[in-house]
């Protein structure tokens, strides 16, 4: 009977742990993905870029969301529960309090296994998958950011003017200037028309009747030395797809590996052999304060939502019958979320010192015990027996 009314609930509380998942993720991608259009508009991404990229950020907003939702799809739950009289028809039925309160317990742990993994395994894979795509995409849509009488430098080292661009794509008076990073030169070309046309899947820009001025700089003792040669062409192309655009393709701490990160620090850089190829560089792992705050956020925040949990279980200390019922759950919700802002807070500062860190671990652990007997203490007129 008592393992029924354990999976009853249990159910219960999947379902609206899911569908408040889901919406509330559903809600926040479409947001997030509408500023993720710079990189079409702006950078001359393909949408299928761009669709592949935002897809591949959903696991990072399940992370962020899984404690807020648990807490509200618990309270909600509870609520109803409580509404339809559920509660007190486990009660008569031989569930006490405290039962309950383990069970609460072991839900919260599930969605923490949850959290970590998504949190320790899959974000930081699917964000570098899609920080990947995006170094590994051409500027597909080039073509559409070039703009009458405006000068374009969506491309890394590429500028364009376009006086005048015909519906059949063709382009009067082109100006471009292309600055090299690798060698000390530069490139200004002026043609008296031009097109982008598709070859071997990629963009080409053909010129047609124009001048290149070719400089190269030279240093010389104290003096710089500039070289200046003149080329008049019938017609010239230019591979588009050796440019790349100014959107960011080095990956960021969130999107590397745990595993790389642990590696910067003395105490696991020889825990990892088998995990050499993850391992960052010296330079990417100068940083250690900011390492160590996105290591405790992934490893740290999911051990702060079983303290949620047990916040929420002070709802059954109250009838709804009560006067102060509606005071008292809001004072409940109120707690449960302050725990998830402390949380977010205490992170942030644990990197200070190695004592931070050590408190932002332990405090879940510690508030867990005192919160869990202050509940037995609320309920020691309850039958304890499970």
């Amino acid at each position: 009977m008592r393992n029924k009314i354990d999976k009853y609930f249990f159910d219960q509380f999947i379902s609206s742990f899911a569908l408040v998942l889901i919406s509330l993720t559903a809600i926040t991608w479409v947001a997030q993905s509408v500023n993720y259009l710079d990189f079409v508009t702006e950078d001359g991404h393909s949408f299928r870029v761009y669709f592949y990229f935002s897809l591949l950020n959903l696991p990072k907003i399940f992370t962020r969301l899984i404690p807020f939702v648990f807490l509200i799809s618990l309270f909600f739950t509870v609520l109803q529960f409580e509404k339809n009289n559920e509660l007190l028809i486990f009660w008569t039925s031989g569930l006490n309090k405290i039962r309950f309160v383990n069970i609460a317990i072991k839900i919260a742990l599930l969605i923490t296994l949850l959290q970590l993994f998504l949190a320790v395994f899959i974000n930081p894979y699917t964000l570098s998958v899609g920080r990947g795509i995006l170094k590994a995409s051409d500027i597909g849509l080039f073509p559409s950011l070039l703009k009458e009488k405006k000068f374009n430098d969506t491309v890394e080292g590429l500028t364009v003017f376009v006086e005048e661009k015909k519906n059949n794509g063709e382009l009067i008076d082109v100006f471009l200037r292309i600055d090299s990073s690798k060698v000390d030169q530069s490139k200004t070309i002026i043609a008296e028309r031009g097109l982008i046309v598709k070859k071997d899947e990629q963009n080409i820009l053909v010129l047609f009747n124009g001048t290149i001025q070719t400089e190269k700089r030279k240093l010389y003792t104290e003096q710089r030395h500039t070289k200046i040669n003149f080329l008049k062409f019938y017609k010239y192309e230019i591979n588009l797809s050796a440019f790349t655009t100014k959107t960011t393709t080095f990956p960021k701490l969130q999107e590397r590996s745990t595993i790389a990160l642990l590696n910067c620090f003395d105490e696991f850089k020889n825990k990892f052999i088998l995990f050499k190829k993850y391992s960052l560089d010296e330079y990417r792992c100068r940083d250690k304060m900011e390492i160590l705050v996105e290591l405790n956020r992934r490893m740290g925040m999911p051990f702060y939502i079983p303290i949620t949990a047990l916040i929420i279980c002070y709802l059954l200390s109250s009838r709804r019958e009560s006067k102060y019922f509606n005071f008292h759950k809001y004072v409940v919700f109120s707690a449960g979320f302050a725990i998830l802002v402390f949380a977010e807070i205490l992170v942030r500062y644990s990197e200070k010192t190695n004592l931070h860190s050590v408190i932002y671990y332990f405090t879940p652990l510690l508030l867990l015990t005192i919160i869990y007997f202050n509940l037995i203490r609320v309920f020691k007129f309850e039958n304890l027996k499970n």
